[in-house]
């Protein structure tokens, strides 16, 4: 899953950030409203964390924008702003959800899973491919019944695979959706965590789900004949 953070306080950024990747979650910073827009335009996100009190563009102009791009992803606004009209206000904008400072991090936790839970109404709770099955919420793994421990990086590959089922997945699209942006890729670390990935999930297994599309990307499916 990943997180935008759109909040000006470097240091209140950073345990932020630290925190939720603690947790699993991939998280990009951006220390403006500008840039956070900007982030959202050419990026995919799961959830936006948004402080309300942001230098030149405010949180509430940023959420109008955002809303006024069409763009649905859940926005979490922070704010030391407390009273019941700022709070209308804000959700009014298009905010899904309104935090006061300050909070405890279990708070803003729960309330992003939340979100999450709210904007999966679309999409199915649990997903298959063959015998193997992931559940975004528990992030529960299992292949042929049997629980398959990964990494939080190995289960956010895999959900990318699987929501992509039998489409060939770039390199480029895994760095884009598993790290974050500040992160260093190396050019073989994709390749790694997948060849990690690949034998927890298909070893022993009579059919391979995890398949090298050579020069391309990453294919997870049954095996398919390039003749098919």
């Amino acid at each position: 899953m990943r997180v935008l953070l759109i909040e000006d306080d470097r240091k209140a950024a950073k345990l932020l950030a630290k925190g939720l990747q603690e947790e699993g979650f991939v998280v990009d910073v951006a220390p403006t409203g500008e840039l956070g827009e900007e982030h959202a335009g050419v990026n995919e996100y799961d959830v936006i964390v948004l402080d309300w009190l942001l230098p030149g563009k405010d949180g509430i102009a940023v959420c109008r924008s955002l809303r006024a791009r069409d763009l649905s992803t859940p926005i979490l606004m922070l704010t030391a702003r407390d009273s019941l009209a700022d709070r209308v206000s804000g959700l009014s904008t298009g905010a899904d959800d309104y935090l006061t400072k300050p909070f405890a991090f279990a708070e803003l936790l729960a309330r992003i899973r939340a979100l999450l839970r709210r904007s999966r109404t679309a999409r199915p709770a649990v997903l298959r491919v063959a015998d193997l099955t992931l559940d975004p919420a528990s992030r529960r793994v299992t292949r042929a019944g049997a629980s398959v421990e990964l990494t939080s990086k190995e289960f956010a590959i895999l959900e990318v695979l699987m929501r992509s089922a039998g489409e060939i997945v770039s390199r480029t699209r895994l760095i884009e959706r598993v790290w974050d942006e500040a992160s260093e890729i190396l050019d073989n670390l994709v390749d790694v965590h997948l060849s990690h990935l690949r034998k927890k999930i298909d070893r022993g297994e009579s059919s391979t789900l995890i398949h090298t599309v050579r020069g391309f990307g990453y294919r997870l499916g049954p095996f398919q004949s390039p003749d098919a």
